[in-house]
């Protein structure tokens, strides 16, 4: 399953997690649920392989520890979403679909 490129809609802001928005629902430490706004990691079905981190021209990403997630216990958070130049890299080589990039969401700059 992928993630839902209309999450804004369906879910709510829980929190602030390194200078980003996280959507819910989370429920520690199975369920983490979407971080970033503009660049959207649904941390539930990411894998933390790091093809988003060794792709990203601008890094974007960083990792960040996950334990007792079922999936990995590392994640690629998209700590500096702001500096996110829309090339798509990070979404073409994300092996799940957990990733997706849309410049009109709102929060960006």
């Amino acid at each position: 399953m992928a993630i839902d490129p209309k999450f804004e809609d369906t879910r709510e802001v829980v929190e602030q997690h390194e200078g980003h928005t996280v959507w819910g629902p989370v429920d520690e430490p199975g369920q983490l649920g979407i971080h970033g706004t503009h660049v959207a990691v649904d941390f539930d079905i990411c894998i933390g392989d790091g093809a988003c981190l060794e792709d990203c021209p601008v890094d974007v990403f960083e990792w960040v520890d996950t334990p007792g997630h079922p999936e990995s216990e590392i994640k690629p958070d998209p700590a500096n979403e702001s500096q996110c130049i829309d090339c798509m890299l990070c979404v073409d080589v994300c092996p799940v679909d957990a990733i997706d990039v849309d410049p009109g969401r709102e929060g960006r700059l």
